[in-house]
């Protein structure tokens, strides 16, 4: 089908017949969210917030609006996500700067952040007045950011083994002005920090996907997002992740604690690993909205 939005005498392209036309369009193209991806794109088309369009449905769009627009709905179509699109995504209510260098951030990511303040909560009632704190596998920062904005006692160390993601991690630091308390690194794991670095806290979000699961990715995740951030080696998808626990156990302080986002076929081994670790409290698994295992955490035991 076309993409063309030249008006027609009888029946000038509004807002209002744009959204309709383009809803219909991707949701024959395999958008799962047609309405909404239709929404933001017009909404960064026309350089206003998405709710604006609820007040112009009758307002014609200029040439130079239907112009960016069509180019944009075209890639959609293709199936470029449309966060890449519009070059950022909401994460726990922030705005987060994205490339195809890292993965779209998701809501299900936010339960990790709040495993961390849960966390970080806990340690500020038993007495601490300051937090060191890890992501490893930052990505676009938006764990190690949202927590250095929630926490503005804690100093963050965000690491990622891509520079390219780094580089994005570090613009959105900047742009949610926490820059002075995240510091960045270039590593694998924990590979480039230093040998006596210790934290209170430590997050990662690290690639897990099988090489099974990779093939049944949506077509915008598989062949858009950066295979690096997703596939986590191995038949299972938890090499990545055992190395990081193994890597892990030495770096956190005790009373501290460790949480990790994970797929839900994974969750009870990485429970069973984490209960099984010398040191740490036994694991608890927390469910994402969906009501799938999400989050595997563990506390480390005072000494």
């Amino acid at each position: 089908m076309s993409t063309d939005t030249t008006p027609s005498a009888e029946q000038p392209w509004t807002i209002g017949r744009l959204l309709t036309w383009t809803t219909e369009y991707l949701a024959k193209c395999g958008s799962l969210s047609p309405r909404l991806d239709a929404e933001v794109l017009l909404a960064h088309a026309r350089k206003c917030e998405r709710i604006m369009l609820y007040t112009a449905f009758q307002d014609v769009a200029d040439e130079a609006t239907r112009m960016t627009f069509r180019e944009l709905v075209r890639q959609r179509a293709e199936g470029v996500p449309v966060a890449y699109l519009v070059g950022q995504k909401e994460f726990y209510s922030l705005p987060f700067y994205v490339s195809p260098d890292v993965l779209i951030p998701r809501p299900e990511t936010e339960f990790l952040v709040m495993a961390m303040l849960d966390f970080a909560k806990q340690l500020t009632a038993a007495g601490a007045t300051s937090l060191e704190i890890a992501d490893v596998g930052c990505g676009s920062g938006a764990v190690a950011v949202t927590l250095a904005k929630q926490l503005p006692q804690a100093r963050v160390t965000a690491s990622d083994i891509s520079a390219a993601a780094v580089d994005v991690a570090r613009r959105n630091a900047e742009r949610h002005q926490v820059a002075d308390r995240v510091e960045f690194l270039v590593s694998d794991l924990f590979d480039a920090y230093p040998p006596e670095r210790t934290f209170d806290l430590i997050a990662s979000n690290p690639p897990y996907i099988s090489p099974g699961e990779m093939e049944q990715l949506p077509r915008d995740v598989s062949e858009y997002e950066p295979h690096l951030a997703l596939a986590g080696g191995g038949e299972d998808g938890l090499a990545t992740t055992l190395r990081l626990l193994e890597q892990a156990e030495s770096r956190i302080r005790p009373g501290g604690a460790i949480a990790l986002e994970t797929s839900p076929m994974l969750a009870e081994r990485l429970q069973e690993r984490l209960t099984s670790q010398a040191g740490l409290a036994p694991a608890e698994v927390t469910q994402d909205l969906a009501g799938l295992a999400r989050i595997v955490a563990a506390r480390k035991r005072p000494e």
